[in-house]
């Protein structure tokens, strides 16, 4: 009885993600480099809001590098900067979606997870029973069923993401 032709042995039954691993999220829409004079320290971490506002959140006098990214990169965003030299910074930035709650939920992070029409909210990892019309707009966009994460800026200002389930 014929078995047929002898078939060469291949490679396990794996593909590049099982060897290799899953690669990461890309962090930085952009990495630039900038010359900026003045600004003290080796490393800065801001947020670039509408309406020409700055928050701070590492570093002092970091406004030579916001105006250098502003002509790379729409407001809003959030950029993380190192030094390279004397005057010579990478930046890595990364655009942000933000809403604006005007009735003030309290916290600094929520969690709103809506599920085939079951509603979960965490406020500081804590459930809460409030309704955040403005999160759940933003959360539509992306189905009718999904999670948005949010966290404050500054006051009612809040830097968003939504991901469908």
């Amino acid at each position: 009885m014929d078995a047929g032709p002898v078939q060469e042995p291949g490679p396990p039954g794996w593909m590049e993600t099982g060897i290799h691993g899953v690669p990461r999220a890309r962090e930085w829409d952009a990495v630039v480099t900038v010359e900026a004079e003045g600004v003290a320290g080796e490393t800065a971490r801001f947020v670039a809001l509408p309406g020409n506002v700055l928050l701070v959140e590492e570093g002092e006098d970091v406004e030579p590098l916001a105006n250098a990214v502003d002509q790379v990169a729409r407001v809003p965003y959030r950029a993380e900067a190192a030094r390279q030299s004397e005057s010579q910074w990478a930046v890595g930035v990364r655009e942000l979606e933000v809403v604006e709650l005007p009735d003030d939920p309290g916290g600094e992070e929520i969690t709103l997870t809506v599920n085939d029409g079951e509603r979960e909210l965490l406020v500081d990892g804590a459930h809460a029973f409030a309704s955040v019309p403005a999160l759940e707009r933003f959360g539509e966009t992306r189905g009718r069923s999904y999670v948005v994460r949010a966290k404050r800026l500054d006051g009612s200002t809040w830097e968003v993401e939504a991901l469908p389930l």
